[in-house]
């Protein structure tokens, strides 16, 4: 027994230290590897439009305030009077920036969604620190594109695919770079993309029954209209008022909404005219909503 004792202790003890070395070693391997393995996939989304844009906005602000020859002549609150560096609001602001971002990236999962929210809040920081520099530079920075219902209705010939959203969602966020990269492919004058902020507009959102709650499972949710009425969307709600899951990706938006089509249908429309327009337009056939008792919400 006390033979069998020492050996039980030496493995409680001394013997767990190459262990516990190998572990703090996979523990600081493992996110490199990982990050590593992900680099061509990243790389790949990072070239898109939509991120070389955002990129570009975010640091929209910094190179204004750096490059000597565009910084010379704004205006700053610095006592030595330098206008290419940050004044002490600037600091500030980019240091709650800071602290924002940190704080919403703690419940990201993917690379996408850590950048996406880098993204997003770097630009709405950009936009705050050029509308302190001078009211008209904050009114030039872009916003995501905006389709307010009555563009539905101006012109029932052109079709409307349109994503309704909310900064705070997460699905949101991972969503909008396949949307920016679909509405580019497949954007013509009789085939729009647009985006509606139902946080922002929530008239919007009760007008077209999105709901907007924290536990809400219908954002994104994209919707097609036609003639200015709406044709189909997804995710799909049951009988029992409950979101249908749905994946929302690049392949099951074009599929489900037959984007091929609409495309080269509105292209014929742009060039044939009202002859073509005459026509009624083809619309995916909805599938049939089951009660959803046996799914998931989405």
């Amino acid at each position: 027994k006390p033979r069998y004792r020492g050996a039980a202790e030496g493995l409680a003890g001394g013997g767990t230290e190459p262990a516990r070395d190998q572990a703090g070693k996979m523990a600081v391997l493992a996110p490199l590897i990982a990050l590593v393995y992900s680099v061509p996939r990243l790389s790949r989304w990072l070239a898109r439009p939509y991120c070389l844009l955002s990129a570009l906005l975010s640091a929209a602000f910094l190179l204004v305030r750096k490059l000597p020859p565009i910084c010379s002549g704004l205006p700053t609150q610095r006592e030595d009077g330098n206008p290419c560096d940050f004044d002490w609001r600037e600091v500030e602001i980019l240091m709650f920036l800071s602290a924002i971002v940190m704080m919403k990236n703690r419940r990201s999962i993917t690379v996408e969604q850590h950048v996406g929210n880098i993204f997003m809040f770097s630009k709405v920081a950009n936009a705050i620190l050029f509308f302190r520099l001078d009211i008209r530079m904050g009114l030039l920075v872009p916003d995501d594109l905006q389709a307010p219902p009555e563009e539905l209705e101006r012109d029932k010939r052109v079709t409307w695919i349109v994503e309704f959203f909310a900064n705070w969602s997460n699905d949101c966020q991972s969503f909008a770079p396949i949307y920016a990269d679909l509405s580019l492919k497949y954007s013509c004058p009789g085939l729009n993309f647009g985006k509606v902020d139902v946080g922002r507009y929530t008239d919007v959102s009760t007008r077209y029954k999105v709901s907007t709650s924290p536990l809400t499972k219908q954002l994104p949710t994209l919707i097609l209209f036609q003639g200015g009425k709406e044709v189909m969307r997804r995710p799909q709600i049951d009988k029992k008022g409950r979101a249908v899951s749905w994946t929302f990706s690049e392949e099951n938006v074009i599929r489900e909404f037959n984007l091929n089509e609409l495309y080269q249908r509105a292209k014929k429309l742009s060039k044939g005219g009202d002859s073509v327009s005459e026509e009624k337009p083809v619309a995916p056939a909805p599938a049939a909503v089951p009660d959803g008792e046996n799914k998931k919400d989405k």
